[in-house]
């Protein structure tokens, strides 16, 4: 039995241990993200994984 693209695609990436996350923003954020993602050549997930590492560990200095 064929498998479906969306059954491949879950397979996968629990293999990886990556899931969606979805959040609803500002057009404004999101277009800030979207720019400073381009600015410093990364990935917009990588851009926001960086900040919140960045704001913890700014957080706890505190």
């Amino acid at each position: 039995m064929a498998l479906t693209r969306a059954v491949i695609q879950k397979k996968s990436d629990e293999k990886r241990g990556v899931k969606t996350k979805g959040f609803k923003l500002h057009v404004d954020d999101i277009a800030l993200i979207e720019e400073a993602s381009n600015q410093l050549k990364v990935p917009q997930a990588q851009l926001i994984i960086d900040a919140i590492k960045f704001y913890l560990e700014n957080k706890k200095a505190s």
